[in-house]
């Protein structure tokens, strides 16, 4: 995966922004929507494309574009910058293959501690009881 590969392809779209803000959010387009189409991608191998497109399922549309919106500041340009380092953890995080785990064996001396402790636990039950008298 190249970085500068990846945001070649990336599209930006300036969207005024929505919510208060007075006359200025009227004019000014302060809001950056970033897209990615993942599947049209040539900066990504096949297989790093399955792997995004599994890891990040519920962020995907139905034709396997990447939406991410950013209208945190004032500036178009730091909005862009935002959502371009929000994007590149995105992919990073996507990106990522978790070891398989590998199930280790219990101890032998917890197995004898637990059997200790049964055994221990049984007696002290057993001189509990009343006495057979017969």
């Amino acid at each position: 995966m190249e970085i500068h590969t990846i945001l070649s392809e990336v599209k930006y779209k300036a969207v005024r922004s929505s919510g208060a803000g007075g006359q200025n959010v009227n004019k000014v387009s302060s809001k950056v929507v970033l897209t990615f189409d993942l599947q049209n991608s040539q900066a990504l191998s096949d297989e790093e494309k399955l792997i995004l497109e599994t890891n990040l399922q519920n962020r995907l549309t139905a034709d396997l574009i990447l939406i991410l919106n950013c209208d945190e500041d004032r500036s178009q340009l730091k909005n862009k910058e935002i959502v371009t380092k929000r994007f590149l953890d995105i992919i990073k995080k996507g990106l990522y293959v978790q070891k398989e785990r590998k199930p280790t064996k219990i101890p032998k001396a917890v197995i004898r501690k637990r059997i200790k402790d049964k055994k221990n636990i049984s007696e002290i039950k057993q001189s509990r009881r009343k006495p057979n008298l017969d």
